[in-house]
């Protein structure tokens, strides 16, 4: 409840983008380089080794043994998943699609002379690479947090250690006490994310502590699916959540970890658990590899090349691409097209013109699921939503429940989809 109180496309259509040919290597492939094993880099690792049949050689660089997906964590937070289900593995990339996995994690990037190299010091040569490294946080641009303070007031917002950190602190809290919730400024990771955090948060509480209260504090004057959740949160938690926005001092914050205290317009409040979700920028090897433009990576709407290198491509999250929201279903979706765009040239084989998709599924309370999506096209300016749907308020309890199943499968299969 709100209260108050005072391009350029790619070579298709474009012309002709001059592209260095592939270095030839002693294995007599061309090499594609992948930063990151999230949802695009694993996706795109995959989709190059699968589609190529052998025709290219595709390195991984990911430092993690086991991958936690942050998508679905809210659950986990929630009592409705366990913390197991949301681990993956990297094995299967391996042995059934020769995907050669460095795990470790890359520190520099060579553009010039097309080389990477991982914090082990091993140099990578690449015909193509593909950036994928997700979010990092803006150190500082929220008075009072830095990265330090993540053990105390977790964000929990890249999956792992730092969602179990947070479901233990809200276990732990006090009855009758407190959680705040520091939500980010657009754009971000997930724009749903945060509100159904709250309702998975709240549906804990009101199992384990049903007198505790949630306060969300929120520099945006609007939210994804805000009718729904608004819907949701009086109808499941009614007078346990309050949403201060940025005409009460939403913007106007600062948290003070070794005292929890959150400072809202010059007013303190006093928390038991605090968590911030920081401002956001592309991962910091996009920024390190030069093809950031501010805060995040310009892409080609019609390949995801990134337009300070046409050698490189980023995907997902780190990406400025237009319409798309930052999302694991987005990354999956744009990773297929680059895949597609850089088999094509290293092979020899066809590529389509792109077409993208998402959706994002959010739990509100048990059996009571909702959705918004879009389908996208790419213009000469950025990927364009071309046809989009949302739930509605006000929407019977089977169809509810059916989005919510429909979600489960989606789960199911893009893990699938993106781990083999």
């Amino acid at each position: 409840m709100q209260m108050k109180r005072r391009d350029f496309l790619g070579s298709a259509a474009a012309g002709t983008v001059i592209l260095a040919a592939p270095m030839v290597r002693a294995q007599g492939k061309p090499r594609v380089v992948v930063i990151g094993g999230g949802a695009g880099g694993a996706t795109c690792a995959r989709y190059l080794a699968k589609d190529s049949q052998g025709a290219l050689d595709v390195v991984l660089i990911e430092p993690a043994e086991v991958y936690h997906t942050c998508f679905f964590s809210n659950l986990y937070l929630g009592g409705f998943r366990d913390f197991d289900s949301l681990a993956h593995r990297y094995d299967r990339l391996a042995a059934d699609y020769g995907i050669t996995l460095v795990r470790d994690r890359a520190v520099a990037v060579d553009r010039a002379a097309r080389q990477v190299t991982t914090a082990g010091g091993e140099t990578l040569a690449y015909d193509r690479l593909v950036i994928a490294p997700g979010i990092d946080f803006k150190e500082g641009a929220l008075p009072g947090w830095t990265l330090a303070d993540a053990e105390v007031m977790p964000h929990a917002y890249k999956g792992g250690a730092q969602v179990q950190l947070l479901r233990a602190q809200i276990e732990a809290m006090p009855e009758g006490g407190t959680f705040a919730m520091i939500a980010p400024p657009n754009p971000y990771r997930c724009p749903p994310g945060p509100y159904e955090r709250i309702s998975m948060v709240a549906h804990l509480l009101t199992q384990v502590n049903p007198t505790a209260k949630i306060l969300v504090f929120d520099p945006k004057e609007n939210f994804s699916k805000q009718g729904l959740f608004e819907e949701g949160w009086e109808t499941h938690y009614p007078g346990m959540i309050t949403r201060i926005g940025p005409d009460m001092g939403g913007t106007a914050l600062e948290v003070r970890p070794a005292t929890m205290e959150v400072v809202a317009d010059g007013v303190v409040e006093k928390v038991d658990v605090c968590n911030v979700i920081p401002p956001q920028m592309a991962g910091a090897i996009a920024q390190i590899a030069g093809v950031t433009e501010g805060d995040w990576a310009p892409v080609h709407p019609a390949d995801m090349r990134a337009r300070l290198d046409e050698a490189v491509f980023v995907l997902g999250d780190a990406s400025a691409q237009g319409d798309m929201p930052k999302s694991a279903f987005s990354a999956n979706s744009q990773a297929k097209v680059a895949a597609m765009v850089i088999r094509a040239e290293l092979t020899g084989s066809r590529a389509f013109p792109a077409k993208y998709s998402n959706t994002c599924w959010s739990l509100i309370a048990p059996e009571d699921g909702v959705k918004v999506g879009a389908s996208y096209e790419p213009t000469a300016e950025k990927i364009a939503s071309v046809e989009s749907f949302i739930s509605q308020t006000g929407e019977d309890a089977a169809l509810r429940r059916t989005t919510y199943e429909e979600s489960l499968g989606w789960y199911a299969g893009i893990t699938a989809d993106i781990f083999g």
